[in-house]
């Protein structure tokens, strides 16, 4: 799994430069073509820390978590920054247009957060398949934001904002179509998002920290599948059982604490979430061979 992709990253990558200003603050939208865009042949799966809205033709497969639809033909999709994604583009380019912006761009104007909003909720459907006429209207829809945002009118994104929010309760009015979702080597994708939600757990960078998902029930329950479930799809595609990757994890990260931080072992043992540091050093010893005070000397 791919580290989460930033503003700056994703700027750099698309045009091998950030826009100027872009540090400046955190309220951030803008608009592009596919075309315009290098690169758009390979998407990594990975979450990114803004909100992305396509509209899409042609053909595509979309994997948004752990599902996977293919979808052909003009489509709205919403990504939110909580959930990896890609999209697979089996014709070798994407075709339409997509903005992106920053939660803060959106809470600057509104009360409510955007993540109350159905269409970025956790577990939402958020591909909405569009006929000719509906097409028309999101273009439109597109179509006033763009020109919106190449004025130099003072108030301009607090019309985009508007437009935004147009944009979502044009799709809330529409259906997503659920036959279209398919899974598709679900096992990857399950195997996707909990590397995810391991790896967002670390690194371990103040005492403040404390590693919470220690157990393979934990993780399951937050995935929303049945633990068997869970081990499986870790075991079909690792070879390794989910408690197994927990604490290879758990090891690791014992050892980068141990070398690169002055924290006594019981402050270690804490962080990393163990009962006391006799547990932790039993733990340790067990995985490599040597006490805690041993490694660090």
């Amino acid at each position: 799994m791919e580290k989460m992709e930033s503003l700056e990253g994703f700027y750099q990558d698309k045009f091998n430069r950030p826009p100027d200003g872009l540090k400046q603050d955190n309220i951030h939208f803008n608009l592009f073509s596919f075309d315009d865009c290098e690169g758009t042949a390979t998407i990594k799966y990975r979450r990114r820390d803004f909100y992305k809205v396509t509209l899409s033709w042609g053909r595509n497969i979309l994997h948004y978590g752990d599902t996977s639809l293919e979808v052909n033909g003009p489509a709205l999709a919403f990504f939110s920054p909580d959930v990896p994604y890609t999209i697979d583009l089996p014709d070798g380019m994407m075709m339409g247009d997509y903005f992106i912006f920053t939660e803060a761009y959106f809470n600057a104007q509104y009360r409510n957060s955007i993540r109350d909003l159905p269409v970025f909720a956790a577990g939402a459907r958020p591909v909405f398949l569009l006929n000719k006429t509906q097409e028309k209207t999101a273009r439109g829809i597109f179509k006033k934001m763009k020109q919106e945002l190449a004025t130099d009118y003072e108030f301009k994104h607090d019309l985009i904002r508007n437009y935004i929010v147009e944009l979502i309760h044009f799709a809330l009015k529409l259906k997503p179509v659920d036959t279209v979702y398919q899974q598709m080597d679900a096992n990857t994708r399950i195997t996707a998002v909990f590397n995810e939600l391991l790896d967002r757990q670390f690194p371990i960078e103040s005492l403040a920290q404390r590693f919470e998902l220690r157990s393979a029930r934990d993780f399951a329950d937050r995935l929303a599948v049945h633990v068997n479930h869970l081990n499986y799809a870790l075991k079909h595609t690792t070879g390794k059982t989910t408690t197994e990757h927990i604490l290879n994890r758990l090891a690791s990260e014992a050892m980068v604490l141990l070398k690169h931080t002055d924290w006594s072992i019981s402050e270690i043992s804490y962080t990393l979430g163990f009962e006391d540091a006799a547990h932790f050093t039993h733990f340790f010893k067990k995985h490599t061979s040597q006490t805690p005070t041993a490694y660090r000397s």
